[in-house]
């Protein structure tokens, strides 16, 4: 017999964007926020560079819009950028309450103040960070928050399977909670939830090279996307364009603070070539500097592109990217001395489950926060530490909004139980892993940095193949995380793909040779899980 969870409101994931919004709710409703593995094992964790906001009484909030919208390549949502920007000083203040310790100087009168980095695409220094370990400091701080909370509960190693939406005919469509898979002890459960709010992730695990852990495969996006949510804007892969390039490294990011406090790219003979493509150089906007280390390395037949800080004084880059300097020395490089080898490597996804300024989607009392919602902010490419910054203002207007519709009480209900009666334990997980490599190596030469319309066609039909492979392996074995995290990949891969096809240009980070420019008028590409809609 399953067993069935309940609470008021339940969070699925456990970054910056989740945990936010279980703090601001703690006070006045039971909360459970379900991780996929241990509560820091996410992107947040990962994160490097900083979070942008407006400290600098040289910068603007207008500034700080304008140069959102310049790197969204003009299909932002100029009210939401706004909001964004507006609402980020008071958001970095609260992280600040909580205990996030962000680098600070000396100023001009003896006082300390918050050193200030700057990043591509920013026009001022307003990037707050904690050394080269942002994203770690805010994860590590909100984790002890959490657990000093009697009415938040953590569900550790636990993978949600799908939403549960209510059954009775006529009504409307209505989140009431989720089938959940117990990765202890290999049970399904239930919760049941009044609010429950999709806070997972992004899906760059959908790609073969990817700076994201293992976590990020797509499920909150697939999940919605079966429940009857619209997406919009999945073409849009952000590729960061340096991952350090080691057979030892895995995925290991060197920020984008690095070009900030002027790393320089260079070709394997020393030259430089940013310069070549844009006159900002290595501080131009990261689809831009990606597709530039993709070309020369092509051009070249080279394996690897590299960034060299080592013009700098060595203290200076102790101080500043300990982190990276620990890692590179640890394989032999010398940063203060040498330069770094880098590759492109899948990061971030712009587009995501279609929400409003307050985190709802199409389907009632279910809620999107985070890298899984499309809220408007990044459009064709997002900019340099916008990321962390929109999960914590749309964590604070989701939590406003679902606080306002608590007060008044409700009974919980029973939910429907998991049926695995017709379901037997696989004695093929080969097939699992196979489907998985090539889903990745495909998405990879195909829907990649560089796209033409066959090679997305040939991916399409590969994931259609797939998909029906995939979905009677589901109908017929036990659900193991390999298994729920595939079919969430190929759900998701499909949605980047249609998307890709329907976007007859080449905008920020879709970039495709059969379109090279730019159209006369465009915007969002929106699939609905009942019809498609042109760009």
């Amino acid at each position: 017999m399953s067993k069935q969870h309940n609470c008021d409101v339940l969070i699925i994931g456990s970054g910056a964007a989740g945990l936010t919004l279980a703090l601001h709710l703690a006070k006045n409703a039971d909360v459970i926020v379900l991780s996929k593995g241990p509560i820091n094992e996410g992107s947040t964790y990962y994160a490097q560079g900083g979070i942008a906001a407006v400290f600098d009484e040289n910068d603007s909030i207008d500034s700080h819009v304008q140069d959102t919208l310049i790197a969204g390549a003009g299909i932002c949502e100029e009210d939401v950028v706004r909001f964004t920007a507006e609402n980020a000083k008071a958001c970095l203040e609260w992280l600040i309450e909580q205990g996030v310790e962000f680098d600070q100087e000396e100023s001009e009168s003896g006082d300390a103040k918050y050193h200030l980095t700057r990043e591509g695409g920013h026009s001022h220094r307003r990037i707050l960070h904690s050394a080269d370990a942002t994203g770690q400091a805010v994860q590590e701080t909100l984790s002890t928050r959490i657990k000093q909370h009697n009415r938040i509960r953590v569900f550790e190693r636990y993978n949600a399977i799908d939403l549960i939406n209510n059954s009775d005919e006529g009504a409307e469509k209505a989140c009431i909670g989720a089938y959940i898979w117990n990765r202890n002890s290999e049970k399904v459960e239930t919760i049941h939830a009044r609010k429950t709010i999709l806070a997972t992730g992004g899906a760059s695990k959908v790609y073969q090279y990817t700076s994201n852990p293992d976590v990020a495969s797509g499920d909150g996006v697939a999940m919605a996307w079966r429940a009857g949510c619209r997406v919009a804007n999945m073409e849009f892969n952000q590729f960061h364009p340096t991952c350090l390039y080691h057979p030892d490294a895995g995925t290991f990011l060197l920020t984008e603070a690095l070009r900030g406090e002027g790393a320089i790219l260079r070709r394997p003979n020393g030259s430089r070539f940013m310069p070549e493509f844009d006159e900002r150089a290595e501080l131009a906007p990261r689809d831009i500097v990606a597709r530039a280390i993709d070309y020369e390395m092509k051009r070249l037949g080279a394996d690897c592109m590299f960034l060299d800080i080592s013009h700098k004084p060595a203290e200076f880059i102790k101080q500043h990217f300990p982190t990276i300097y620990q890692k590179t020395m640890s394989l032999g490089i010398d940063m203060t001395k040498q330069p770094i080898p880098v590759v492109p490597a899948a990061h971030y996804t712009c587009g995501g489950v279609m929400i409003d300024k307050n985190g709802r989607t199409d389907v009632e009392n279910l809620y999107a926060i985070g890298e899984v919602a499309y809220t408007g902010l990044h459009g064709a490419n997002r900019m340099a530490s916008n990321s962390l910054l929109e999960c914590l203002v749309f964590a604070r207007a989701a939590a406003s909004d679902i606080a306002n519709h608590l007060r008044t009480p409700q009974k919980y209900l029973k939910l429907p139980k998991w049926d695995e009666s017709r379901v037997t334990d696989s004695d093929e997980e080969v097939v699992i892993q196979h489907n998985w490599h090539e889903l990745r190596l495909f998405m990879w030469d195909y829907v990649g940095i560089v796209r033409t319309t066959k090679r997305l066609e040939r991916a399409l039909h590969r994931v259609e193949l797939l998909q029906r492979e995939i979905d009677e392996y589901y109908q017929n074995f036990r659900v193991s995380n390999n298994l729920l995290e595939l079919r969430n990949l190929v759900q998701v891969a499909e949605l980047i793909i249609k998307s890709a096809l329907l976007r007859k240009e080449s905008r920020g980070l879709h970039y495709t040779l059969d379109f090279p420019d730019l159209a006369p008028s465009s915007g969002n590409t929106i699939l609905s899980p009942n019809q498609l809609s042109e760009v």
